[in-house]
Formats: structure tokens, sequence, C-alpha cells
């Protein structure tokens, strides 16, 4: 098992962008000083707990300040890129990352984001954009010939030369692309059925544990329409995680910080209003209301000690049936950077090698 993270990124509203966007940096230094394998970062655009709209301009910076940890997007907000102008800016972030580059997509599920870009998410409108965007972007790479594809939601032209010289030239490091990866939410998850389909990396993003081993049927699902086999080792697991030297100390620096503050304020009330609690709860028959900060830390955060934290997700990888990369969902603890530090090295020298018998998700080269 391998670990990695995931950002949404995730700040406070009363801070600034330049100060978010500075946090998040000195997280992937020590991201990839301690060993971790990949990072992702998310994209918003209206909601002010998750304030960024434009995750390759970190990524970019990032990228120039580490040097092993794969970063990439997760993921870009398919429907509200041009498709051309996006297969572009990921090949060239591609060159820029010397091949560290992951390329996330995902369908945007924010209905905020639907109504500023005017997308009909509520009928699916924006999972139909995402799968044209994408089949796009495979085939402005992929394509050496010229074509026109004329599609719902676009047009768009890959020309033959022009004026002898003029012509499509960007293309990806990585060939034939960077790795894909797509997250899903929901149970019997479209995306994850694509991510099974295509070969992509399929991500669980933090729910209750005994919720997401559906998701792995949904990749079988899909897999199974391509003649594929999915490989376990590629599922990753987003989990909220906060490990100190007690059990104690890494229930208060949680549950009375800011993971318990941004789970009160936002994602709860959040998941409430779309009818999504169900996703939290370890029972059908628990009541939205038992739904807590306090509740989510008891059943579904890995938060303790390492040996209590190395337990919890042993737990998690039987309770769904195995998994290849766990991902810190990412926090801001600017007010308190070294036990967010202590938290991710701890998990990165005293809970993995606990784990090692877990088995391993490096792919054969």
């Amino acid at each position: 098992m391998e670990i990695g993270y995931f950002t949404m990124p995730s700040h406070p509203p009363e801070c600034g962008l330049k100060e978010g966007n500075d946090w998040d940096l000195q997280v992937m230094r020590w991201l990839d000083e301690l060993g971790y394998q990949e990072a992702w970062v998310g994209e918003h655009h209206t909601a002010p707990w998750e304030p960024n709209p434009t995750p390759d301009l970190l990524i970019a910076q990032a990228l120039m300040q580490t040097k092993n940890i794969r970063i990439g997007p997760g993921g870009f907000l398919l429907p509200y890129h041009h498709p051309a102008e996006l297969a572009n800016r990921v090949a060239m972030l591609d060159h820029l990352s010397e091949g560290r580059l992951n390329f996330g997509v995902a369908a945007s599920g924010l209905p905020s984001d639907w109504a500023m870009f005017n997308v009909d998410g509520m009928s699916g409108q924006n999972r139909d954009m995402t799968r044209e965007a994408l089949e796009i972007i495979l085939k402005l790479w992929s394509d050496p010939a010229p074509f026109t594809y004329k599609g719902k939601f676009w047009t768009v032209t890959k020309p033959d030369t022009m004026f002898d010289f003029l012509k499509p030239h960007i293309k990806p490091l990585q060939a034939p692309h960077p790795p894909i990866g797509v997250a899903g939410l929901s149970k019997n998850s479209d995306t994850l059925k694509l991510a099974g389909e295509r070969g992509f990396i399929p991500m669980s993003l933090n729910l209750n544990p005994a919720y997401v081993g559906s998701h792995w049927d949904s990749v079988e699902i899909g897999a199974a329409k391509t003649g594929r086999k999915p490989n376990r080792a590629d599922w990753r697991l987003v989990r909220e995680v906060f490990v100190a030297d007690t059990d104690e100390e890494a229930w208060k620096l949680s549950t009375g910080d800011m993971m318990g503050r941004m789970m009160h304020e936002y994602f709860l009330p959040l998941l409430g209003h779309f009818g999504f609690k169900d996703y939290l709860k370890h029972a059908p028959d628990v009541p939205d209301s038992d739904v807590t900060v306090e509740y989510c830390a008891k059943r579904n955060w890995i938060v303790g000690s390492p040996a209590t934290v190395a337990e919890k997700i042993e737990k998690i990888y039987d309770e769904v049936g195995g998994f290849g990369v766990l991902l810190v969902f990412g926090f801001d603890y600017k007010h308190k950077p070294e036990a967010w530090r202590h938290s991710l090295s701890l998990l990165s020298k005293e809970v993995m090698p606990r784990l090692k018998h877990l088995g391993s998700a490096k792919k054969a080269a």
C-alpha cells in the first residue's frame, strides 16, 4: 500500500487566496520530503471553503518545488473547459512536470458551479459533457490525422498543416498520456464505471467504508464491458486522517480543530442539503441528526496514535476487500503547522511500516 494526498484545497472563508495557496505549497513540499507517492488538487468555483478555480496554477508551482511526488488535478471539471484548450494546457503541464503529472477529471457536483456555467447538472448534462470532453482530448492526443469532431456540446477540429508550417504539435510527454484518475461518490457510480471501462485510476471520496465497498463493484461492471481486468492496487481511497502521539491528542487536534470546524460549518451541511448524509452512515436506519462531527470521527475518520491508525486502516482495507493507495484528505492547519506535519510524518514513518503485509500498489515497470 502507498500513501498520497487529496486536497480540495480546503481553507476557511476568512483565509486569503494567496495565503491558502502558500499553505498548500508548504504541504506539497512536506509530502515530497516524507515520501508520499502523489497529490491531487481539486477545482471549484463557487465554494468559499474550497477556493481554487485553477488547480494547474498550484500544480505548476508545486512541481517546481518538489522532486519526486506525482501531482495532478483531482480533477479538472471538464464541463467548464474547452477540450482543445485543456488538451494543450495539460500536455504543456506534463512537460513542465518532466513526466510527474497525473490527470484527474471530474464532472462537477456543486449546483452553484452548474449555475455559474449554465450547465444542467440535474439532468446529468455535466456527466455527458465530461465523457464527450475526455473523448475529444484523448483523440487530439492520439489521432495523427486531421479530423473534425462534431459532438453534442463541442465541435473541435484538428487542422491539417496550414501555410507550410502551422499545425497542431503539442502532445503530452508521457505516452500515450498522463495517468487519468476519476473520483466517484454515489453508489453504482457512473464515473467509477467509466474508470473500469477505460482503465482509469478509480478514486473513492471520503465516505463510510461500508458504503465505499460498493464502489469496486462499479469499477468491475465498467471493466466487464470492455473485457478489462481491474487491479485493486490502482484503487485510491480518500480518508480524513490525523495521527498524533496519543489517541487523546489526535482526537483533540481533529474534532476540536480545523477538521471538525470544516466538517461542522461546511461539509456536513452541504451533504445534508444534497440528501447525501446516507453516504456517511454505517447503517441506513441512523437518523440524519446523528451524523455529527463526532459520529464521523468515530465511524469514518482515521484518527489516533500510530498503533490505532494502523489498526483502523487495516480494518478498512479488510472491509472494502483491499485497495492500493490511501489518500489523506487535506485540511488547513497553517495555524498549527507542526501538528499537521507531524501527522503526515507519523503516517509515513510509523504507520505505514506496520501495514507492509497489506501488499503494494507499485505498478510493474
